[in-house]
């Protein structure tokens, strides 16, 4: 069900895999998309047993209708993400990334080739998830992040961030124009395929992006989705399930009782 497990300055994160749900046939099994044609049903059932596997002090999981651009939204508690755990929240916000200071709430972004990003910062307290494909990178969503983290408060330098599973410049084939339009913007993510075909590495142009804002760490996840058959890739297999970074500050802790 995990993938990963671990903490970022003072928060707590997790990348699931696509093992141990209910999901069948291209999604099989633990598909966290309700927007890929999967049961609706099943991926209520997922997203409870995720919710039901994190840690307690996560509280309700919080998510985004992402639609790969750079509108970041503000969540001040489980109020503004909806109704949690089992469906779709009636209220979620229509973002690609989420930045919150509240306890006790999980935000979730939603992947399949796509880089998650995982942000928190523990003076003072924020964190932040941003859904970072190619539109998303060019648009600008993770400095966006980072911007709407320091309107919270946060200093760049005291941000620490994972950038998660996604799609890696050796498989990600592109057409040379594609490549040129998102290079002229991030020539970081420029890369070439196994098969020495233009590609992109949007991994290397996020990493790029976040030390250009100055965030205090950057630790990259070794999964190149479209290689590693316990995550989903929209690449590989085109009809697929979506699994989720997910990152929270504890709820119950001293400093929130401070």
């Amino acid at each position: 069900m995990f993938l990963t497990t671990g903490s970022v300055a003072g928060a707590q994160l997790v990348i699931t895999d696509r093992v141990g749900g209910v999901s069948s046939g291209r999604y099989d099994s633990l598909n966290l998309g309700d927007h890929v044609g999967d049961d609706h049903d099943a991926v209520g059932q997922n997203r409870h047993r995720v919710a039901a596997a994190l840690d307690p002090s996560a509280g309700p999981l919080a998510l985004m209708r992402q639609v790969h651009g750079a509108v970041v939204a503000v969540i001040d508690g489980p109020g503004d993400a909806g109704q949690p755990v089992a469906r779709r929240p009636v209220q979620a916000p229509e973002a690609d990334a989420m930045v919150s200071t509240a306890r006790g709430l999980a935000l979730a972004v939603l992947v399949a080739d796509c880089v998650p990003v995982l942000f928190a910062s523990a003076e003072p307290e924020v964190i932040a998830v941003a859904h970072a494909g190619r539109r998303g990178v060019q648009e600008g969503v993770v400095a966006a992040t980072v911007a709407a983290m320091q309107c919270a408060g946060a200093r760049p330098a005291s941000i620490q961030t994972r950038v998660g599973p996604a799609i890696c410049g050796r498989c990600y084939e592109v057409s040379p124009q594609v490549q040129a339009e998102v290079v002229r913007t991030v020539p970081e993510a420029r890369s070439t395929t196994r098969a020495g075909t233009p590609g992109l590495d949007i991994r290397a142009g996020v990493r790029a992006q976040l030390e250009a804002c100055g965030v205090g760490s950057v630790e990259m996840d070794p999964h190149c989705t479209a290689e590693h058959g316990a995550l989903y890739s929209y690449r590989r297999d085109g009809v697929t399930g979506r699994f989720a970074g997910i990152v929270w500050l504890p709820q119950g802790t001293d400093a929130a009782n401070a």
